[in-house]
């Protein structure tokens, strides 16, 4: 009689029940150690080995998401090599990140069968074959809200297929140690929240809707001490006793609307004692009694207060001239900022104009301090007189004025109430016997267009006033937004380069210059780039300031040490070409930069040992205002850089308008015909006519040409007509990263050796 069949039936019931028993005994393990607040990692190490113990052969780990949700941690994985456990210790989560990688990119379970031959496994696959292990199942670890909190994996040194019981223990262990998680991580909050709400360094107090005290923080029990004892009643209403009542009524009607309010009150410690408090009070919904209760959080404020009091009474006004003072508008200015949104979202527009006496400082000089404070206290009463009631004047300094001018005002208003307060100052008037005529400097700026808050807009119209000096005096300027953003980059620019050189911020880049019969790279120009938080930084943006700080002489330094070192570079390779380097103007500014020119080269020579020093493979770029500048010091050291070997270039020449003299007289081996020439040729004869007339002036000086800034096939073929030998431009090569062009000359070395 064949019993196999029952046979099977009953082992495959018993492994069931044996296995409803474990998973009993694993939840139940789990939630014991859960009600009892065991750490996090206790209890996960306690899942891995029970999930372990089941599964014999399994080697099972946690792995936690990290708080960006980009990256897992090492969770709890007590049998899995240390090596290993280190390595993934903060991979990055992806598709192909592996198992557990894949499994929290994608928030699905991620079954590998054959590590060695799976794509997710690829970048990562020699971690887990070196650690023996060839497959890896992972669940993802999700929270009530499905949001993975990390993933549970079993690994096993064979390759393996999971059964249908595999998949539910994996299931399982997710489930569990979610709840090991979340559990673990509500109670840390729960506890951190206490600790928080007994340091509050102010007063809080929660209660219900029929004011009973839920619960309150020590500051608020040493607050209402004396008033409040047993702490059982916050009786709000008598505590707001002596404040506003339409303030008291607008907080109340607030909180029966389950709005949150804030404000300043009164509040009543004792029936003689009276606070100034700042109220803020949030409305929470009890989901167990489905009522509101109330968080009360109270600010003592009454030193705050007076001491307010005291100040504003004696700081808030000019005592000379009786109007408001600096501080005064600058508290006006910030309180229509505060509250600059109106129902419908439009900004409160506003206009600061500032005036400032013309040549006030003579007035002193010849009148005297007293005569003086006599014509500032006139010109105070003059312009009250000539503005309307809602605006605000105040005096910010010596003779500075400033004027609010509240609401939206269009140019033209803006220019006839100016126009209104000259009028008012021309008028005659006599100090100290003499017959005066006042005008202004006066500069305006609108909020909320040229600037959004109170220091800007302050700098916004002062540097309008002083565009207004710039331009003559007795005059009106409004502020130009691009003045204020360019002030602000250069200043930033300004920052950043001081740390540029020590911060490795440079580089160098280089153009190639080429023969256009040929197309054979005859020469390159070095040009410097800045490379600043992974952004580039134009030429044109930072080379002023480093020259207008001063800057320009380290760095034209650095740029001269690495084309150096990269001519040295290409001899060795054998492939040299001569290079031109940039020179401001402000290295030669000074006699004593003059000579820490030519001591450069002689350190740097010294620096690197060089008996044969390549100068005949240096070109040094000037402008034509060195030229204009005539000083002898400069043409003896342009004519001792020559005579070591170094060929001078006049950079972008036509565009300094300097004269042709200067040209016969100046020691220059070259001159480059700028870009904006060479791309005018298309527009007439006239321009063709101009270039020819450069060349063939040069030809006649025996100078030799570059024409630069060439990009199109006309504008070659008329430089070929020309009979230039050398092009430099778009239409040929770009500037380059100093790999890219070694690699090129290279190229071309082995193209003329193969020809």
């Amino acid at each position: 009689m064949d019993t196999g069949p029952h046979i099977n039936k009953f082992i495959e019931d018993t492994d069931q029940h044996d296995f409803r028993e474990s998973s009993i005994e694993r939840y139940s393990t789990i939630l014991d150690m859960v009600l009892q607040g065991l750490p996090l990692g206790e209890m996960l190490h306690a899942l891995v080995l029970l999930i372990e113990a089941q599964k014999i052969g399994t080697r099972a780990s946690v792995l936690l998401l990290s708080d960006d949700g980009k990256r897992l941690l090492s969770g709890a994985a007590p049998n899995l090599p240390e090596e290993y456990n280190n390595a993934i210790n903060g991979i990055e989560i992806g598709i192909n990140a592996g198992s557990c990688g894949a499994a929290a990119y994608t928030c699905e379970r991620m079954i590998v069968e054959d590590i060695e031959n799976h794509p997710n496994w690829e970048k990562y696959k020699e971690l887990p074959l070196k650690a023996g292990l060839k497959s890896c199942w992972s669940e993802p670890i999700k929270d009530s809200n499905q949001k993975v909190l990390g993933t549970f994996a079993m690994y096993y040194d064979t390759v393996k297929s999971p059964s249908e019981q595999d998949l539910y223990l994996i299931q399982e262990a997710a489930r569990l140690a979610s709840l090991a998680i979340e559990r673990s991580r509500g109670m840390h909050i729960q506890r951190l929240s206490s600790k928080i709400f007994n340091s509050l360094p102010i007063s809080l107090v929660i209660t219900n809707e029929d004011n009973c005290v839920l619960s309150a923080n020590p500051i608020f029990k040493s607050l209402t001490s004396t008033y409040y004892a047993n702490l059982k009643l916050f009786d709000v209403h008598r505590f707001l006793s002596h404040s506003p009542p339409e303030m008291v009524a607008d907080l109340f009607d607030h909180l029966s609307r389950g709005h949150a309010w804030e404000g300043e009150l009164k509040g009543l410690r004792n029936d003689n004692d009276i606070i100034d408090i700042a109220l803020n009070v949030t409305v929470i919904r009890d989901t167990f009694t489905q009522q509101n209760c109330f968080a009360w959080l109270i600010t003592d404020i009454s030193a705050r207060k007076n001491a307010e009091k005291i100040i504003n009474f004696q700081t808030n006004y000019d005592q000379l001239t009786g109007l408001s003072n600096r501080k005064y508008l600058f508290e006006s200015l910030q309180a229509m900022k505060s509250s600059n949104d109106s129902v419908d979202g439009n900004k409160q527009e506003f206009s600061l104009m500032l005036m400032d006496i013309d040549h006030f400082k003579q007035i002193n000089d010849t009148l005297g301090h007293d005569n003086g404070d006599v014509v500032l206290k006139l010109v105070a009463q003059r312009l009250l007189n000539a503005i309307p009631e809602n605006v605000l004047i105040a005096r910010i300094a010596a003779d500075e004025f400033a004027l609010v001018l509240p609401g939206k005002m269009s140019t033209e208003s803006l220019i006839s109430m100016f126009n209104n307060l000259t009028d008012e100052l021309k008028k005659h008037f006599i100090v100290g016997d003499q017959d005066m005529m006042l005008s202004m400097s006066t500069g305006l700026a609108r909020y909320p267009y040229d600037a959004d808050n109170v220091e800007q807009i302050l700098n916004c119209a002062t540097q309008a006033m002083y565009n207004a000096k710039a331009r003559g005096r007795n005059c009106l300027q409004f502020f130009n937004q691009q003045i204020q953003k360019d002030a602000e980059r250069n200043a930033e620019l300004h920052l950043y380069l001081k740390t540029a050189l020590a911060q490795h911020e440079f580089e160098l880049y280089y153009q190639p210059i080429v023969n256009p019969f040929t197309s054979q790279i005859i020469k390159a120009e070095v040009l410097l780039r800045w490379i600043h938080d992974g952004k580039f930084i134009s030429p044109d943006e930072f080379i002023p300031i480093a020259e207008e700080s001063g800057l320009i002489v380290q760095i034209g330094e650095w740029v001269r040490t690495q084309a150096l070192t990269s001519i040295l570079a290409l001899q060795q390779r054998q492939l040299a070409i001569p290079l031109s380097i940039n020179v401001s103007t402000i290295e030669f500014w000074t006699a004593d930069l003059q000579q820490r020119f030519l001591a450069y080269f002689d350190a740097i020579q010294k620096q690197f040992g060089l008996d044969d020093f390549p100068y005949s493979l240096i070109t040094l770029e000037i402008t034509e205002s060195l030229m204009m500048k005539q000083q002898k010091s400069i043409n003896l050291l342009l004519t001792e850089l020559r005579h070591r070997g170094m060929k001078i270039s006049v950079d972008d020449f036509g565009t300094g308008y300097s004269s042709l003299s200067y040209l016969v007289n100046f020691p220059v081996d070259q001159i480059k015909i700028d870009k904006s020439f060479i791309q005018k040729i298309t527009s007439g004869s006239r321009h063709k006519a101009l270039i020819e007339a450069i060349v063939s002036m040069s030809r006649a000086l025996d100078l030799s040409i570059v024409a630069e800034g060439v990009e199109t096939q006309e504008e070659l073929e008329f430089i070929k007509q020309q009979d230039i030998q050398a092009v430099q431009g778009y239409h040929f090569y770009r500037p380059m990263p100093q790999e890219a062009f070694f690699d090129l000359l290279a190229k071309q070395a082995q193209s003329t050796s193969t020809t």
